[in-house]
């Protein structure tokens, strides 16, 4: 079983002191320049665990992230959500990288001072796609988003994260729009093809009005309408 990578070790991994307000309710938020902290970011071979936190990371470099079924090259540039529910590695494969990334803890984007359920969301489901390839123009409106953030975060404004929260809410937003949701719709149109395939097959293995193939005709329709 994969141990937990936790905020406390994402910070000694960084050799960054342990910010105050790591453990409390409140929660916590962070953001991060990766050309500023590339070398530190890539000493050492990061685990394969899950985290405790959720990250998002506009990446511009030569990548790959590997996960439990997959392996997902980056090319070039990309957005990547995870979440603390889907382990994965993340070795980059060149030293031209750039962008930006920043982590929260559920608590900082709890449904009660945002309105939105994280767990709930496509982009964190286990078996999604998590890394969104995106093009010169989205990586560029995404980079003023997360400047935006930086800029706030280093301000005394004293709603600050109420207004980085609902920059964080807009870049998930932004990424739901560039995220290829499968709707029910489509699921059932593909049980719908496979049964199809399956009634084809039987026509040409059993004769006609077979007492077998009455039986395995009603299965196959039950399956269809799940």
């Amino acid at each position: 079983m994969e141990s937990l990578f936790t905020l406390r070790d994402f910070y000694g991994k960084l050799s960054l002191p342990i910010p105050e307000n790591i453990g409390k309710d409140i929660g916590h938020f962070n953001v991060f320049n990766i050309s500023e902290y590339r070398a530190r970011l890539s000493k050492g071979e990061m685990r394969y665990d899950r985290r405790s936190y959720y990250k998002i990371s506009l990446i511009n470099g030569k990548n790959r992230a590997e996960y439990a079924d997959k392996t997902i090259v980056i090319e070039d540039k990309a957005l990547l959500f995870a979440s603390p529910k889907i382990p994965y590695n993340y070795v980059p494969q060149d030293e031209e990288q750039s962008g930006y990334f920043c982590v929260f803890t559920e608590n900082f984007l709890s449904k009660d001072k945002s309105g939105v359920i994280l767990e709930k969301l496509p982009l964190f489901q286990p078996g999604g796609f998590p890394i969104l390839n995106i093009s010169e123009e989205n990586y560029v409106e995404i980079e003023q988003l997360f400047k935006k953030i930086e800029r706030e975060l280093s301000s005394d404004y004293a709603f600050k994260f109420d207004l980085i929260r609902a920059y964080v809410i807009e870049l998930l937003h932004l990424g739901q729009k560039l995220h290829p949701i499968q709707s029910h719709e489509n699921t059932k149109n593909a049980a719908i093809r496979i049964t199809d395939l399956f009634v084809e097959l039987l026509e040409r293995q059993f004769p006609i009005n077979s007492p077998s193939q009455g039986l395995l005709l009603k299965t196959a329709n039950d399956f269809s309408e799940r």
